[in-house]
């Protein structure tokens, strides 16, 4: 069990406050470049175009899963909540409360494709380069969710229980109903945060082996599966999540993930006599 709340704040510079959600998304970009530029060079391309197109996708893939957050959370009001409906400054200033991955991800992709049309790069075989750093972002960056108090589950006697202060909790999990000091919760943060770690190794060591069946886009269809089935498995724990009649919008976000990589599996292994070359 962690039995403390930390800060969100990890330094404060002058009237300026520096937060650890901030901290760990730079974290997680810097380190998500460096096992792109180890990918590329694992499958034979160029490095050289990483450097600008993650910059292009991750300011994209920022706006998109701010827009997705303040969508999903806009007339969400109470202990823990932005309440962005009767405050809409809260929309663009800080502290930011957290970022919908689901709006990163699909904002993050258009400006990748435009960006490798814009380069003139293979756009396939760019996406198995990304497609580990993707992971490698998750697992990072999700950190940033345990220093807001944001992302966990229903109460839990578990080892890996995580204390919620009084101000962070969502309905129905206030301190009248659950006692700050007895109650801990599902940290779905973590499990998204472990997913990403395992889910980075996977590829590489895929991208190492280079399997007879590999087509370049096979990694991110691994991707978009993998993480689309965990997500819709822990959706099922959240609460006062975005709903379309009562259904998550999160887990339809995963249906249709996943069902995009299923017709990117189907078109890279069409026969080969009209397959599209592949650059394994």
């Amino acid at each position: 069990m962690i039995d403390f709340t930390p800060s969100s704040i990890a330094v404060q510079v002058g009237p300026f406050p520096v937060y650890w959600y901030g901290i760990a998304y730079a974290v997680g970009l810097a380190v998500a470049y460096a096992v792109m530029v180890g990918q590329a060079r694992r499958l034979g391309h160029d490095p050289g175009p990483l450097g600008n197109g993650l910059i292009v996708v991750a300011v994209a893939a920022l706006i998109g899963g701010r827009l997705y957050h303040v969508i999903d959370q806009f007339n969400a009001c109470g202990p823990g909540q932005p309440c962005y409906s009767q405050d809409l400054l809260k929309i663009i200033l800080p502290p930011y409360s957290g970022l919908g991955a689901f709006g990163g991800i699909v904002t993050g992709s258009l400006a990748f494709i435009a960006y490798c049309r814009w380069a003139k790069i293979d756009a396939w075989a760019y996406a198995d380069i990304v497609a580990p750093g993707l992971f490698t972002m998750q697992a990072i960056a999700r950190w940033g969710n345990f220093f807001n108090q944001e992302l966990y589950g229903p109460p839990t006697n578990g080892p890996l229980g995580i204390a919620i202060d009084c101000a962070h909790r969502v309905v129905p999990y206030t301190c009248d109903a659950y006692p700050l000091t007895t109650t801990f919760f599902t940290p779905l943060f973590l499990y998204e945060s472990i997913s990403g770690a395992l889910g980075a190794l996977a590829l590489i060591w895929l991208a190492r082996r280079k399997p007879r069946w590999y087509r370049s886009g096979d990694l991110l269809a691994i991707f978009f599966i993998w993480y689309s089935v965990v997500r819709f498995l822990l959706e099922n724990l959240r609460t006062g999540n975005w709903k379309l009649d009562g259904i998550p919008t999160a887990q339809l976000f995963s249906i249709g993930f996943v069902l995009v990589a299923l017709a990117i599996v189907a078109y890279r292994h069409r026969p080969r006599g009209t397959a599209a070359p592949s650059t394994a």
